[in-house]
């Protein structure tokens, strides 16, 4: 499989605090990679780096052949390549939902509005809210708009799909829906850097896991690898936390 991300050297400072220190990573097209860690060990700012929402303090990004840390890249222009998926679903309050899946669309890639609308109704039936197109979002659950959400990324076409812990603001009866919706991606061949605490996810979906800590990738490797046979200690010791039931002390990591 041909290389659609490519990180080298990635570092990221915000002040004397030392996010990132140097993280290296491919990844293929088609893959999907899973980030896990505890709070605090540059997960989430490893994947906004990836689109230049934070803009790394040192090292290149490369999405799909554009170095999107070269100082004259068309940042726009590349960004449309990527879509993102935020732990809050950020989806315009005072607009439908076919409203919130077309905007995008018309005014960043200029289609028409019949055609945005068709792009639009596609995406909801993939997300399984077909039915909701002009509901506002006021009137959805959680879930329902962290799918709405996925659609509108979906709307825009893609070669990439991050996702930074897309179900952690939501009720627990509400995750699985998104969770499908992410499977059902994967199965369709979507390339994906999704950061989850969600171990038993990772375990099934992830083609490759990526444990961090400090800023660092500590391990990475096959789900079943690191999930059930991690090598390094801190691996082991932040993974008995999470898959334990019993433990919900002050330093939980997922938390």
């Amino acid at each position: 499989m041909s290389v659609l991300v490519e990180i080298s050297g990635l570092r990221k400072a915000f002040g004397p605090l030392q996010v990132l220190r140097g993280i290296d990573l491919t990844v293929s097209r088609g893959e999907v990679v899973c980030v896990i860690g505890p709070s605090g060990s540059g997960k989430s700012t490893l994947l906004r780096c990836v689109n230049l929402l934070e803009e790394p303090t040192g090292g290149r990004v490369v999405v799909d052949g554009v170095e999107l840390t070269d100082p004259d890249v068309d940042i726009d222009a590349a960004r449309r390549r990527i879509g993102m998926v935020f732990q809050q679903f950020n989806l315009f309050s005072h607009l439908s939902v076919l409203d919130n899946l077309t905007i995008a669309q018309r005014k960043v890639l200029r289609r028409g509005r019949a055609e945005a609308e068709r792009v639009a109704r596609e995406n909801l039936a993939r997300v399984g809210l077909a039915e909701k197109i002009d509901a506002m979002p006021g009137q959805l659950s959680g879930g329902q708009q962290q799918r709405v959400a996925i659609a509108r990324s979906l709307s825009m076409a893609p070669e990439l799909m991050l996702f930074d812990e897309p179900t952690s603001a939501l009720d627990p009866e509400l995750v699985g829906d998104v969770l499908g919706v992410m499977r059902q991606l994967a199965d369709e061949g979507m390339t994906m850097m999704v950061v989850t605490h969600e171990m038993q996810f990772a375990r099934e979906v992830a083609d490759r896991v990526l444990f961090m800590d400090g800023g660092v990738v500590v391990e990475e490797g096959p789900a079943d690898e690191v999930i059930g046979e991690p090598r390094h200690e801190r691996t082991r010791t932040f993974l008995s936390r999470v898959l334990d039931p019993t433990h919900h002390g002050p330093g939980d990591p997922t938390s």
